[in-house]
């Protein structure tokens, strides 16, 4: 499904890095690779600053490489027009933050909504989907509440409600469990597995989290400008790589 060939991103000097390339630039990273395949599951590690964020921003389309080419089922998303991208987004991306970033004010099912009507969809269309979502993710009888008058781990359940919401075929989660306690996280992590599985998603989840990525398919650390795998326990006592 992604194919990432010599990407390079590289900052004006000032930009959050760990990596001071030369005279008023830092490099995240250089001419990094990477291959994802359909339905894999993959798990990112690596410290603050190492370019984890930046890694899934370049994915998504939401930032552009200095050089290099991040492809999606055979297109260069770096060469799609900003209207292009924005609709790539919209189709193929679930994005799962560690913020949820949901509008308090709102209805959960009107902040799940909000792709669908994006997309030009009929409120009605869009209001059922939502309410499908929430569903799915165990909040159906939470849709007309507003986000605001939620618990923590609830948020996140109507933040991932609404990356679903637009059937994508690529989730994207940055440390989603980051600002959750450790019993809340343990849900929120087995629901995103869950959901992957019973959707043939493919996803890459970033997170600081060992036992986490263990239940993951693969795991990779982002070190030094470089992604390499890394041993950690699996769920059934085997190292995951």
């Amino acid at each position: 499904m992604i194919r990432i060939e010599k990407l390079t991103r590289i900052y004006p000097n000032g930009a959050q890095s760990l990596q001071v390339s030369g005279a008023g630039e830092l490099a995240v990273f250089r001419e990094l690779e990477l291959e994802v395949h359909e339905g894999e599951q993959l798990a990112v590690m690596g410290e603050s600053g190492a370019g984890k964020s930046t890694l899934l921003y370049l994915i998504a389309g939401l930032d552009r490489p200095t050089s290099g080419a991040v492809w999606f089922r055979g297109r260069d998303i770096a060469s799609m027009s900003e209207a292009e991208v924005a609709g790539f987004r919209n189709r193929e991306i679930g994005y799962v933050w560690q913020q949820h970033h949901l509008l308090a004010e709102f209805t959960c099912a009107e902040n799940v909504m909000l792709p669908r009507l994006v997309r030009g969809e009929a409120r009605t269309k869009a209001l059922r989907e939502a309410k499908e979502r929430l569903d799915e993710v165990g909040l159906a009888d939470r849709a007309e509440h507003r986000a605001g008058e939620l618990s923590g781990g609830e948020q996140q359940r109507v933040a991932i409600a609404r990356a679903l919401v637009g059937d994508p075929s690529l989730l994207l989660a940055d440390e989603p469990t980051g600002n959750l306690d450790e019993r809340t996280g343990e849900k929120i992590f087995a629901l995103l597995g869950d959901l992957r599985r019973s959707r043939n998603l493919t996803s890459i989840l970033v997170t600081h989290n060992v036992r986490f990525a263990g239940s993951c398919g693969r795991v990779l650390k982002l070190e030094g400008g470089a992604l390499r795998p890394l041993a950690v326990p699996g769920t059934n006592g085997a190292l995951v790589l």
